[in-house]
């Protein structure tokens, strides 16, 4: 059968599932989808242990002890819906703002997403929610700077001649493009990958720049310097399809690569060797990720960024450019899949998932609005994945919070639900994927039956939209009729049934000519937008709201990126990938390690004024002074002392999108004398 990844990775590989007797067999790539090319991830190439894992919820549960302990008794789906929505009318009765729908990326699909659940929501007037937990302020500096989540075409980094890494453990997060960035290795190109951790990409690069966590737009703003200087730009292209470079070439002066050297802790030579080679490589790429814009001046950071290739006229070829992501190229009918209308011109408030542990302590009042009495959670696991998670706890472990989560397993999440909802995997469900690594289209029909009593997101919002007594006809409407208007007028759902998937026509090379989809049609180096709402209209580096240095308690800068065999929180129950990753990790250089006592296997005690987390040191080389790594997303459960990484990351916000700030994170780090060891899996 046909069907798509439905995880949060560029890569959106398109699948094929091979089935016996109702059995799902194994899951492949399929070798007829371009970007996928019959191969998948080490994660997803394993997805029917994932569906056929003992440890799958098989039907509805109901709380019976303390939130948190995980004691459930199993109930029928009747009496679970019929409790649930005779709970939601009766909060709904006093404010339905006090519902609040928390949902990410568990599914990228649009259906089992944002489908019935957003109609759902809508009608009942629940808060709204602000989805920023990944991607935020990288996405509205590309829209600010560009128009949207626009770029080049991923097949044609194949032809590059320079690609910069930015930002991306490419290898582990983005495997498709690692082959064409190998084939344009192979023809000669240079790669440059830019991080402030040795990744196993980085080790693979010609050449690894590794600056402080948060520096990037220093990085950025010193390169335009050395173009400017140098004269290498593309004076043409700068007057046709640009607004604002003289305001922006004057705020780059100021960025001597001496400068930059200083902010970043790079040398400065570098940094000059890397400009020449962006302003004289002919086509010269940057594959940017989101790693780079998860502390306070990520918006910035991305926007200045995303100014390198106008100056160059890098956009002139079709293996030139920037690539952060693509998903605002290809077209869908969200309105109508989405129903906003039935809102009935009422205007909820927006709650930030990212501050979903103040949120869900804060007492009703006229700034707030009504305190959260019901949470819904669907497609994502905030006790794990959500900043500063010891507050994150204290507000799931509140008596009077109804808490409904629909999940595949007892993640750190579901131990606090009221009612545990067994849900469909990609494997029995209608889907519809878009990608934001390249621009196809990919539709994932039911390989098998559901699995146990699992039920599909649409289906529990569909049955508790008629409990609710929600009478209008989009509630009836079917998966394959949610897949079937999501595109709508954009492609042909016929070729989507036959093949699996579709391609959007684009031009090879989109803004060769300009044609940004910005007001002005033109890369805004300077923004009008953010000059109107009060910030600064051009890009700049803003330093970190916690500053390596700033403080002698908290003097070592934590990042937390993805450990290689995890997607966020989802696979840390695979046995077969856990025990790859072995146990919860902090990578840290020799340097900070011999001044604290460490080695290698040694338990460590992570700490700062948000908490602390134990874990296992790694001294390594893939940490630079200064910095540590704490690897995620382990579940709390399987931490050694039941907390993981977010017990220390905070909930500040980013300077543009309202995103969370996960690698601006100060702390310390000391040996524990006595060993520990991590609880059995639940």
């Amino acid at each position: 059968m046909l069907g798509a990844c439905p995880h949060d990775c560029p890569d959106t590989c398109a699948l094929i599932t091979t089935v016996r007797d109702g059995v799902a067999l194994k899951v492949q790539g399929n070798p007829a989808h371009r970007p996928t090319d019959g191969v998948l991830c080490t994660k997803v190439s394993r997805y029917t242990e994932r569906t056929y894992h003992p440890e799958r919820l098989m039907h509805p549960m109901r709380r019976v002890g303390p939130k948190g302990s995980g004691r459930f008794e199993p109930v029928g789906w009747d009496q679970a819906l019929d409790d649930i929505a005779h709970r939601l009318k009766a909060i709904a009765a006093r404010d339905p703002q006090a519902v609040l729908p928390y949902s990410y990326a568990g599914t990228m699909g649009l259906v089992q997403g944002e489908g019935m659940a957003a109609r759902f929501f809508h009608r009942l007037g629940a808060s709204l929610l602000d989805r920023t937990i990944c991607a935020a302020a990288g996405a509205e500096g590309l829209t600010q700077t560009l128009g949207g989540k626009v770029g080049m075409k991923v097949e044609f980094f194949a032809e590059s001649k320079l690609i910069l890494i930015w930002g991306s453990n490419s290898i582990a997060s983005n495997l498709h493009f690692w082959r064409l960035a190998q084939q344009a290795k192979r023809d000669g190109a240079r790669l440059v990958c830019i991080d402030p951790r040795r990744t196993e990409t980085a080790e693979k690069c010609h050449e690894h720049v590794q600056l402080r966590p948060g520096t990037d737009a220093a990085l950025a703003l010193a390169l335009m310097h050395e173009l400017i200087v140098n004269d290498w730009l593309d004076h043409d292209y700068l007057a046709r399809h640009t607004l604002g470079w003289e305001a922006l070439r004057e705020r780059a002066l100021r960025w001597a690569p001496e400068r930059a050297a200083q902010v970043c802790g790079v040398p400065a030579a570098q940094i000059r060797a890397l400009a020449r080679a962006w302003g004289t490589t002919r086509p010269a790429a940057i594959r940017l990720n989101y790693g780079m814009q998860r502390v306070r001046g990520g918006g910035n950071a991305a926007r200045a960024i995303a100014c390198l290739p106008a100056l160059t006229g890098a956009w002139r070829h079709r293996a030139g450019g920037l690539l952060l992501s693509s998903s605002g190229m290809v077209r869908f009918n969200r309105a109508a899949l989405q129903r906003a209308d039935l809102l009935a011109g009422r205007q909820p408030r927006t709650i930030n998932m990212s501050t979903i542990g103040d949120d869900l302590l804060r007492p009703s009042s006229p700034a707030f609005g009504p305190r959260v009495e019901a949470v819904i959670v669907y497609n994502s696991n905030p006790v794990a994945v959500a900043p500063e998670s010891g507050k994150v706890v204290r507000g799931f472990a509140r008596e009077d919070l109804f808490t409904v989560v629909l999940e595949h397993f007892r993640t750190d999440t579901a131990d606090y639900a009221d009612y545990l909802l067994p849900a469909t995997t990609q494997l029995e469900h209608w889907d519809l994927h878009l990608s934001y690594g390249h621009t196809d289209v990919l539709l994932n029909r039911p390989a098998i039956a559901p699995v146990g009593q699992s039920r599909t997101n649409t289906e529990v919002f569909r049955q508790l939209a008629r409990r609710m007594g929600f009478t209008e006809d989009c509630f009836a409407d079917s998966d394959e009729d949610l897949c079937r208007l999501a595109v709508d007028g954009h492609f042909d759902f016929e070729l989507l049934l036959a093949q699996g998937f579709a391609t959007q026509a684009i031009p090879d090379a989109p803004f060769a000519e300009g044609g940004f989809p910005t007001p002005s049609g033109r890369c805004e180096f300077f923004s009008e937008r953010l000059a109107r709402a009060g910030l600064d209209g051009l890009p700049d580096h803003l330093p970190n709201h916690e500053t390596a240095g700033s403080s002698t308690r908290y003097p070592l800068a934590m990042i937390s990126p993805p450990a290689r065999n995890f997607l966020n929180s989802t696979f840390v129950n695979l046995q077969s990938l856990r025990d790859i990753e072995r146990e919860p990790l902090l990578e840290i250089h020799a340097q900070d390690a011999a001044a604290r006592g460490i080695a290698t296997g040694d338990v460590v005690r992570v700490f700062n004024d948000r908490g602390e987390y134990r874990c296992k040191a790694e001294v390594s080389t893939r940490a630079r002074p200064g910095v540590v790594n704490g690897l995620g997303i382990w579940w709390r459960k399987l931490g050694l002392q039941g907390t993981n990484v977010n017990e220390l990351t905070s909930q500040k916000l980013t300077d543009l999108g309202r995103g969370p700030v996960f690698y601006d994170c100060l702390v310390e780090v000391q040996a524990v004398a006595a060993p520990a060891t991590a609880p059995a899996a639940a």
